[in-house]
């Protein structure tokens, strides 16, 4: 290490360019990334000296300050504004703004003449620090306009500056940051269910939706339902898809169970809507098409995967490789997987031509023969219905968590022992057990904790 360096190090005790207190040793500013080592070091024996026009009478060199807002410098040519107010602003700075002097050729720069003598000789140019650009995450940098700082309502703000407006592309209009989209991470809890989807670490967009919702049945007792669509990326507007999809099927349940109809027949008729749905996207490809022979690839496609808990019973539906698990309350019971994927792996096994590790290590294990789109095989809802002995919780989810946890007890495994009671972090620790694993595809869970009616209460339907 240079000598300058080692006297520098001991002698600065904040950043020349933002003002943050220093630690000794410290080779760069925590909080701009100043390079300390080109800083000027601050003069020994000379003391700080206000700089303002001459004084009448006095030597061209004798200064003095000349009101409130005035900057100081060092015998270096480093500059300081004092705490007192600039001069022509009712009110003080905001903190962690600077506002620079006049001439200067931008935010925290020198003097565009670079003579800086400080010598009071008219200009007022003296020079200043070496110029850093901001980390826009850390500092707010140049003085934001007054309009910035109390933006009208409904303004979106930038993330990483909080100062600029965010334009219609999702860029930052101050430091050009993009914007994180809505839908990166989405987080729901909803009574006794709860849901968590996040893009994931490899994805450049989160293309999983969900749906949670409760209602009545006619006898006044609760339903709750969960719906997890993942959409096909090799479709087109596989996002769209899987919004489409999660929101029919919901809304459709909310019709039908307060009307009376068996779960297990109104999650069948859930499906269809969510089909019905998802195909209807694809008359929007057809007349881009029109326009854009190229656009059109293949038909918007997701899978979907729900669960209904009403009256005693756990009904489950699905099309594609989405997966329920049931995990019992007591750990010492085993846990089960309750529905099969409509994927190559899982017909290789079925027709005996596989057996499951061989199937799964198969590079087209996740091919998946069912899904939702205009371009899908015939429709094919799968539904099935149980009515649990005991508490459990139910977890709902994509191939981008169960990729992680693949067996009901691995599954089993990794939920929380608390996730009866805490659904929603339950939740949360499931995805993130798939970001720590890597996080390779989008992921997404809902948890609905079931609980078994007390004996002789009775059931609103029956299992026959």
């Amino acid at each position: 290490m240079k000598m300058s360096q080692m006297h520098q190090e001991t002698a600065l005790s904040r950043c020349p360019n933002c003002e943050e207190p220093l630690e000794s040793g410290d080779l760069f500013c925590g909080a701009c990334g100043y390079d300390l080592s080109v800083a000027p070091a601050p003069p020994e024996d000379h003391p700080t000296i206000a700089m303002a026009a001459p004084v009448e009478g006095g030597a061209p060199g004798d200064t003095a300050a000349s009101g409130p807002g005035a900057p100081t410098a060092a015998a270096s040519g480093s500059v300081e504004w004092s705490d007192a107010p600039v001069a022509g602003r009712s009110e003080p700075p905001a903190p962690g703004v600077r506002f620079d002097r006049p001439n200067a050729s931008g935010p925290g720069l020198g003097s565009d003449s670079g003579s800086g003598s400080g010598s009071g000789s008219g200009s007022g140019d003296f020079e200043l620090a070496a110029p850093v650009a901001p980390d826009p995450r850390t500092s707010a940098g140049a003085a934001i306009p007054e309009a910035a700082l109390t933006p009208p309502d409904g303004t979106k703000l930038c993330v990483a500056c909080r100062a600029g407006h965010v334009d219609p592309d999702g860029y930052c209009e101050n430091c050009g940051h993009a914007q994180p989209r809505e839908r990166d991470h989405m987080e729901q809890e909803l009574g006794s269910v709860a849901a968590v989807s996040d893009r994931g670490l490899r994805h450049h967009r989160n293309e999983d939706s969900f749906a949670v919702s409760t209602t009545a049945l006619p006898d006044g007792s609760p339903a709750v339902v969960a719906i997890v669509c993942d959409g096909v990326s090799s479709a087109s507007r596989p996002d769209e898809a899987s919004a489409a999809a999660a929101i029919a099927a919901n809304e459709s349940l909310l019709e039908s169970l307060p009307r009376g109809t068996h779960p297990q027949q109104a999650m069948h008729e859930a499906i269809v809507a969510a089909a019905e749905s998802v195909n209807s996207l694809a008359h929007d490809d057809d007349r881009a098409q029109e326009h854009d022979p190229h656009h059109h690839r293949n038909a918007p496609a997701c899978t979907l995967v729900g669960a209904v808990m009403a009256g005693g019973l756990l009904v489950v539906g699905w099309v594609g490789d989405s997966r329920v698990y049931w995990v019992p309350d007591d750990r010492t019971t085993p846990p089960a997987r309750l529905t099969e994927d409509d994927s190559w792996a899982a017909q290789m096994v079925a027709t005996g031509l596989m057996n499951e590790a061989e199937a799964y290590a198969d590079e087209r294990a996740h091919a998946i023969t069912g899904w939702l789109g205009a371009d899908a095989y015939e429709l094919e809802p799968h539904t099935a219905s149980f009515k649990p002995d005991r508490p459990g919780l139910v977890v709902v989810c994509t191939d981008g968590l169960w990729n992680y946890a693949e067996s009901a007890a691995e599954m089993a495994a990794v939920v929380p022992p608390d996730a009866h009671e805490r659904p929603l972090h339950g939740a949360q620790v499931l995805v993130g057990h798939a970001l720590d694993g890597g996080g390779h595809d989008n992921v997404t869970v809902a948890l609905l904790p079931f609980a078994v009616p007390p004996q002789g209460a009775g059931s609103a339907y029956s299992t026959a």
